[in-house]
């Protein structure tokens, strides 16, 4: 049975271009969800000219979260944004049950779209895959980004299957692809229904995409720098090449250090050293293992003058 919770504004979604912050979870001491914290980082991306927030990604640390804070949070930043920009949420597992469990806590809890994930772990065969995202574009009512990073998943969603279910399903509107591979992005791009979307799942190639015709990129630089990634991101679709890349290698280092460690480990340390949130995560993930790695992260923001001389380390 279709899931109709909200009448869809698939408008804002299907025009979603530029900059969309993964947003990071901010924890407190006891390890609980810091909504004061949560509440200053959208403040911070509402005034810093951010296009839309994706919560419960992998930078949100979603897969520790339990059912209640994770329909809690999407209901909070939902909230606090108040329709200023789209709010997507990420929905997806490796069971396709689960994906569609999350799926409609997501849209209840406010969220406009969904961010997928491929199923990971179990590396399902192309068929398999296809079944995954028919199942949930037929029994929701929102919009889907498809999201394919095999880093992650151990599975690559190919630009053929891409566009079949682009081409089959209308709710399927846009894609996060974070392979690396511009020659199958371009093959996307290239061969993509009117309409549906590609955007950079890596900050340091988000450029490069714009230049073969994406659409934006779903970013984790952008928690730190939501106005230079805005730039960057529209000087970038309106073909302004040379200003854009001014800000892209004035910040490529920085884009590259997020990813020294996994994520979003450096991007919660950056957000830490800013004085933004509390330097806490949650098992298994923990501080960062290097003090150079720390060195590296705080020197480069401070090069940056993006933290001030009284906010210390560790």
């Amino acid at each position: 049975m279709l899931l109709q919770i909200k009448k869809i504004k698939m408008n804002n979604i299907s025009n979603l271009r530029g900059s969309i912050v993964a947003l990071a979870t901010p924890f407190d001491e006891m390890g609980m969800i810091d909504y004061d914290a949560l509440d200053k980082l959208v403040k911070f991306h509402l005034e810093n000219a951010t296009d839309g927030i994706v919560v419960c990604g992998t930078t949100g640390e979603a897969s520790t979260l339990d059912e209640i804070e994770y329909a809690e949070l999407i209901e909070f930043v939902v909230n606090a944004v108040d329709q200023r920009i789209p709010v997507i949420a990420g929905s997806g597992s490796n069971s396709t049950a689960k994906t569609m469990h999350q799926s409609k806590i997501a849209i209840e809890s406010g969220a406009e779209a969904l961010l997928v994930v491929t199923p990971y772990y179990n590396k399902p065969n192309p068929r398999g895959m296809y079944e995954h995202f028919k199942y949930i574009a037929e029994n929701v009512n929102v919009p889907i980004i498809l999201y394919n990073v095999p880093s992650r998943t151990g599975s690559n969603l190919s630009p053929q299957l891409t566009l079949k279910l682009a081409n089959d399903f209308s709710n399927i509107v846009a894609i996060k692809e974070a392979t690396g591979d511009l020659n199958q992005m371009m093959e996307i791009i290239r061969n993509r229904p009117a309409g549906f979307k590609v955007y950079s799942g890596e900050d340091a190639l988000a450029l490069s995409m714009l230049s073969i015709g994406a659409d934006g990129c779903i970013s984790v630089a952008a928690n730190i720098i939501p106005k230079q990634f805005s730039d960057l991101m529209h000087l970038g679709l309106d073909q302004e090449f040379e200003a854009a890349r001014e800000i892209q290698y004035q910040y490529l280092r920085l884009m590259n250090l997020n990813f020294v460690e996994s994520n979003p480990i450096p991007v919660k340390t950056a957000l830490f050293l800013m004085g933004f949130i509390q330097n806490k995560f949650r098992l298994p993930l923990a501080p960062l293992s290097s003090d150079e790695n720390l060195k590296s992260i705080k020197n480069e923001l401070n090069k940056l003058a993006l933290i001030h001389s009284d906010v210390m380390s560790s």
